[in-house]
């Protein structure tokens, strides 16, 4: 899988690809993240990517020539499945839309900056608008962190144990269920007795029944779907 990341500020994004589970997926050759630089497709001196509204009010809106030349650029060197902008009004990211994206080839993000972007970028570039919540941060670097890292964690062969990503919450409409390690007993405090029996088939309809009960008390709206 390849990752072309369209930004304002490179900077941000560099850290989160340098170390712990996106780094070793970028090491063993699994994903390519590349970040691009939005002012580096300017071509006045001071590598202006933003301007006044049409129409007057407060904020700048990032311009479209240097993201046309960017994508454009990059559309001539591959073919991209999605092309996806961070945005707070897009739909929110949720687990079925990561796994959607984790089976794409190339996909680039673009981040927005400022108030947003021209209009026109959305209607004719853009092929997604996603949003990681209810809020407004001050760009889109690092709503497009968090969809990588969504994403990237379900790549075959990025987590030690490949099964791993199918038992997180939201797989399937549930949250996950309660989890312990060692000790067994803690301070008075013991682990669920089923949970050391060793017998699978009644751990794995406990964990279930856990899973069910904890979406129903945290967040029902996932049981309607």
């Amino acid at each position: 899988m390849r990752i072309d990341i369209i930004t304002v500020v490179p900077d941000i994004l560099r850290s989160p690809f340098e170390a712990s589970i996106l780094q070793r997926a970028i090491d063993k050759g699994l994903v390519e993240v590349h970040l691009h630089n939005l002012r580096d497709y300017t071509t006045d001196n001071y590598k202006q990517i933003d301007d006044y509204q049409f129409g007057g009010g407060a904020g700048m809106v990032m311009m479209i020539e240097p993201i046309d030349k960017c994508i454009t650029q990059l559309k001539e060197e591959r073919d991209y499945d999605e092309v996806i902008y961070m945005t707070p009004d897009g739909e929110t990211l949720n687990q079925k839309i990561a796994n959607q994206i984790s089976l794409q080839g190339n996909i680039i993000i673009l981040c927005g900056h400022y108030k947003g972007v021209d209009q026109r970028v959305r209607d004719h570039f853009i092929t997604r608008e996603i949003s990681v919540g209810d809020f407004v941060l001050s760009g889109g670097e690092l709503g497009a962190a968090i969809l990588c890292d969504a994403v990237i964690r379900l790549i075959p062969g990025v987590l030690g144990n490949e099964t791993s990503a199918l038992t997180d919450s939201f797989q399937d409409n549930l949250l996950a269920p309660p989890i312990y390690t060692r000790p067994a007993e803690y301070k008075g405090w013991k682990v669920p007795e089923i949970l050391t029996s060793g017998n699978f088939p009644k751990i794995e309809a406990w964990r279930e029944e856990q899973a069910y009960q904890r979406t129903e008390e945290r967040r029902p709206d996932l049981l309607k779907d």
